[in-house]
């Protein structure tokens, strides 16, 4: 029997822990990647920051936030929402280059375990993120943002933006194994712009004509937008409609929606590609 089992890939450990293992690996090649391409950080990381100093100063002095505060402040969380639903983009489009390379078809045809091509790319995709909130987060302090609420505020709030971050990942995996090619996954910016520009990010759902005001405001990025704004102790303008109302709770079942519908969507395509 023991001979038996020195014979499987496993040996005498458990499928969890290859899992597990497997996973780390394939996360340490997505690092790698990002040591050995550093344009690729640069603008990764540079998009987020120039977009942020391009609303807070060449349209921050025109825009008004209702009820009054300043704009920056009110800009700051929105930023950091959309860096977070942009980052499904570059999930899809790390799936669909490996895909059209064969690099999915090599994994599956190794003694691993099959979820590790999923999780890997998912844990990485949180590492990256949290770099982003950093240096985003970095960048508001040096023009003057601050988390007026209190440490343990601000953390939830970083702690909702990554939440939302986790939900739409799945997304850009079933994406990833949907496309036919990169290009095709370059095009998904068309996808997350009005995902993103269709909210509470730059401008308050009540100052938009009624019926886009109520898309925006059931927005699942604007309901983690008005919750961070809350949390961070910046303005808030909340036109006083049901979802903004209850911003906080919203931030929670949109990701947990978003997860429980994609979750299986991706595992089942994933599933397909391997007959």
């Amino acid at each position: 029997m023991s001979a038996q089992i020195g014979l499987t890939p496993q040996g005498d450990h458990g499928r969890a822990y290859w899992a597990v293992a497997d996973c780390w690996n394939l996360v340490r090649r997505s690092l790698t990647h990002y040591r050995r391409q550093p344009v690729y950080i640069l603008w990764m990381l540079g998009f987020p920051v120039v977009s942020v100093l391009l609303y807070g100063y060449v349209f921050g002095s025109a825009m008004k936030v209702p009820g009054g505060g300043d704009y920056r402040e009110f800009l700051m969380p929105g930023m950091f929402a959309m860096t977070m639903a942009f980052g499904f983009i570059n999930t899809a489009v790390a799936f669909v280059t490996d895909s059209s390379k064969g690099v999915n078809d090599r994994f599956r045809s190794m003694p691993m375990a099959p979820s590790a091509v999923v999780t890997g790319r998912g844990v990485g995709d949180m590492i990256t993120a949290c770099a982003e909130l950093a240096i985003l987060a970095l960048t508001a302090l040096l023009i003057g943002w601050r988390a007026d609420a209190g440490l343990p505020a601000a953390l939830t709030a970083f702690g909702l933006l990554l939440l939302l971050r986790f939900s739409l990942i799945w997304v850009g995996v079933w994406l990833g194994l949907l496309v036919p090619g990169p290009e095709q996954a370059g095009n998904l910016f068309a996808v997350a712009f009005p995902l993103t520009m269709i909210s509470s990010v730059f401008v308050a759902p009540s100052l938009m004509p009624d019926w886009l005001g109520a898309v925006a405001a059931w927005n699942p990025v604007s309901a983690t937008v008005t919750a961070t704004r809350e949390l961070f102790g910046n303005p808030v303008a909340n036109g006083g409609s049901w979802p903004e109302e209850h911003a906080l709770l919203l931030s929670v079942a949109w990701p947990a929606a978003i997860t429980l519908v994609f979750v299986p969507l991706a595992v089942r395509r994933f599933q397909r590609l391997s007959r």
